[in-house]
């Protein structure tokens, strides 16, 4: 078959491995990420991940300020693609840009739609207590990942996983599931589907606030949030006033009073929840490195009966 004219919008890590799948498969005309950005302590100007990949390719790479205002919509109709991919790319685009190309835009959105439509579906999938997720592949309309879906495929979110282990997988699944369904659509073989929006359900953008840990709540959602928000914003509760941060949790035996320690031994710093308790495996305090629980607790004790929270 024919290779696609294609314009691949997308800017982080996640992106990437279905630009690299496109240049493999399509005609890859350019490359649109978002702007630079401050990183790090010094603040330095960053660029996208998307960005790097399409320059050591050789891709044109286009980082408009607004994908709303000119030159950005008159560039895109410049470069006459049959198609726009969009994976990640962090913008709604209006309808003026959905309408540039021959076969309008598709987007690869990390979950099985219509659940967790929005910023965060990996994290939020995760951290509703979720046992399956995926990629779907959807053409896109002016809503926030409300068009009809055309193709997806399910993954299983195993009870350790934390999210952004997920991720990984999920971006290398996203590409498999681009490359079948453009093959699929240069076949003629996909047939649109509306999305039920009765069962829909939102994945907002994360905020460090979303990782506070409510120990009142069963040993399951506090595992879950655990891992859904590492590693970022990552969970968190209080000891004695300073944020202490929490990775790599399980339900373990015990009982208590919730956001009280009751001990710590092989599984951890061992808390009590709503049902039962659940043990920490590595902590963080403020401008200190992540560790293990047992050396943690060797230099800064815990004992039992503190309060956290």
């Amino acid at each position: 078959m024919s290779r696609l004219k294609i314009v691949f919008m997308g800017s982080p890590a996640f992106a990437v491995p279905c630009l690299q799948a496109l240049l493999k498969t399509e005609n890859v005309l350019a490359a649109v990420s978002q702007p630079d950005k401050p990183a790090g302590r010094g603040l330095e100007l960053a660029p996208p991940a998307v960005k790097l990949a399409a320059l050591a390719a050789g891709v044109p790479v286009l980082q408009p300020q607004s994908v709303r205002k000119p030159p950005f919509v008159d560039e895109l109709r410049a470069l006459a693609p049959d198609l726009v991919v969009v994976v990640a790319y962090g913008k709604i685009l209006p309808a003026e840009v959905l309408a540039v190309p021959r076969l309008g835009c598709i987007n690869v959105h990390a979950s099985l739609l219509p659940k967790f439509r929005g910023a965060a579906p990996i994290q939020w999938a995760i951290i509703s207590g979720e046992r399956e997720t995926g990629v779907t592949l959807m053409q896109m309309d002016v809503g926030m990942d409300t068009g009809p879906m055309l193709l997806n495929r399910a993954l299983t979110i195993s009870d350790t996983i934390t999210a952004g282990e997920l991720h990984h997988s999920i971006a290398q699944l996203g590409a498999e599931v681009l490359v079948d369904g453009l093959e699929k659509l240069k076949a003629g073989a996909l047939t649109p589907i509306a999305q039920d929006n009765s069962k829909a359900t939102l994945a907002p953008m994360l905020e460090k606030d979303h990782g506070r840990v409510d120990f009142s709540k069963s040993a399951r959602a506090v595992v879950d949030l655990v891992r859904g928000c590492d590693p970022w914003p990552t969970a968190f509760t209080l000891l004695s006033g300073q944020p202490l941060k929490l990775f790599r949790a399980k339900i373990v035996s015990g009982r208590g009073e919730p956001g009280t320690v009751i001990g710590a031994d092989r599984d951890g710093l061992l808390i009590a929840c709503d049902d039962g308790a659940v043990g920490i495996s590595e902590l963080q305090l403020p401008g200190k490195k992540r560790m293990g629980a047992q050396p943690f607790l060797a230099g800064r004790p815990i004992p039992s009966g503190t309060r956290l929270g």
